[in-house]
């Protein structure tokens, strides 16, 4: 019975009280709790896991479909305009005029101006605010255009008070706007 005290009191005095013998405990207990779950958990199914991952990687882009990126490398496509039909720029500057209004015009009236050159949802946007609102008085030059797509442009517009900020969409009618922004100088 001596052998085995002064075994237990090797371990507690000497062995758990050194960096080795704490390190050695943590194993034994880590293993422990590997080999209970192994029990716990039964036999292994080889069909799960790893084994039945693709043979390659999972694609939800069609590679073959170009760039989907923000930034591109090719040129944007010109916008598209029907014979006949307004250029963008033609829309955004009969929308300008419209939209700056004259003095004494009545909310019907600069309504009526807007409703053939705005899609309906800036439409809807437009549809309590009153020509006096309008912070310019005249357009001061020619508007400049930055092509995003065929279908889709963005135009500036200088007015005598800051600069309209056009985006104009491509419809079976022709360009129409489809937002407005406002930016002081």
């Amino acid at each position: 019975m001596t052998v085995m005290r002064r075994a237990l009191e090797f371990l507690f005095t000497r062995a758990l009280r050194s960096r080795l013998g704490v390190a050695l405990v943590i194993a034994v207990l880590v293993l422990g709790v590997l080999g209970a779950a192994r029990l716990v958990s039964g036999p292994l199914d080889p069909a799960n896991g790893l084994s039945s991952r693709p043979n390659r990687p999972i694609t939800t882009v069609d590679p073959t479909a170009g760039d989907d990126g923000v930034l591109s490398s090719a040129a944007p496509r010109s916008p598209v305009t029907s014979p006949g039909a307004r250029t963008p720029e033609q829309t955004a500057d009969r929308f300008a005029t419209a939209w700056v209004g004259r003095p004494g015009m009545t909310a019907e009236e600069w309504q009526a101006g807007l409703r053939p050159l705005a899609t309906p949802a800036l439409r809807d946007k437009l549809a309590g605010v009153e020509p006096e609102s309008v912070p310019a008085e005249k357009v001061a030059g020619p508007p400049t255009m930055r092509e995003q797509t065929a279908t889709f442009v963005e135009l500036l517009l200088p007015l005598d008070a800051g600069r309209l900020r056009l985006e104009l969409v491509s419809s079976d009618g022709g360009w129409l706007v489809d937002v407005l922004d406002w930016e002081r100088p």
